[in-house]
């Protein structure tokens, strides 16, 4: 990957905006994710192992809502809040979900807020990696952690980079020879180059820092495959007393 000039979220909205169709497919809809299907059931099957309780789902970038449509064959009588910059992603979606959608909200992440304590689960499927630096991981994953309750937790699959250049240099192979597996060269250079004019991928092991130094104490990972990952943490809740004792 080089480091030229990123887009902007405008076009990042406007790629999104044209593409509703081939993210609304379950199967197939993240085909240049590796493992896309099986991190999916991954992440679903563990915030609701984790979380059997959960009526609270925030859902960033939703897309066409496959994520949230996974984790409702779970716990259906979840209520989900969906968060994403494409209003005809957002329109799908709530298509899809029809009564189990609470909220929806077209806007870039780092543009949001909710009280605290807010949700059961948060949901971030192929998005952090669109935040550029250090101060906006700091305040996305600060965010997380304040607006989730007591043991709830923010579960994620996303594209990710390495800390060790060669051991990138390899991934970055052993991708794109997935890539031309699936669709041939024209395809992997296609998906090389939104990923070069887009995404800004963090190492997996930089993104569990943030989230421990954000206040959540339990992390699990989920599965890792070339330059992808699930992942999860849980907010470990308040012990009884323990406010009384901080004298907060």
């Amino acid at each position: 990957m080089t480091s030229g000039p990123k887009s902007s979220v405008e076009e990042i909205r406007a790629r999104f905006d044209a593409d509703v169709e081939r993210f609304s497919n379950l199967e197939t809809g993240q085909a240049a994710a590796v493992d896309a299907q099986l991190c999916m059931d991954l992440v679903a099957r563990a915030a609701a192992a984790a979380h059997p309780a959960c009526t609270r789902v925030l859902d960033l970038g939703c897309g066409a809502g496959n994520y949230s449509l996974k984790l409702r064959e779970s716990l259906p009588g979840a209520r989900f809040t969906l968060v994403d910059l494409s209003t005809p992603m957002i329109e799908r979606a709530r298509q899809r979900l029809g009564g189990s959608v609470e909220a929806a909200f077209a806007s870039d992440l780092r543009d949001l807020d909710f009280p605290q304590g807010s949700f059961d689960i948060v949901v971030a499927a192929a998005v952090l990696h669109h935040l550029r630096t250090p101060a906006e991981w700091e305040l996305i994953t600060e965010r997380l952690h304040r607006w989730l309750a007591p043991s709830g937790g923010v579960w994620i699959f996303d594209l990710v980079s390495h800390e060790i250049g060669p051991v990138q240099d390899m991934m970055w192979t052993r991708y794109g020879g997935y890539l031309d597996g699936l669709g041939g060269q024209a395809y992997r250079d296609r998906v090389f180059a939104y990923i070069d004019q887009e995404d800004t991928p963090a190492p997996l092991t930089f993104q569990i820092e943030q989230l421990r130094r954000a206040g959540f104490t339990r992390i699990d990972v989920l599965h890792k495959n070339s330059c992808f990952a699930a992942f999860g943490a849980v907010k470990t809740p308040v012990a009884p007393g323990a406010a009384r004792r901080s004298g907060t």
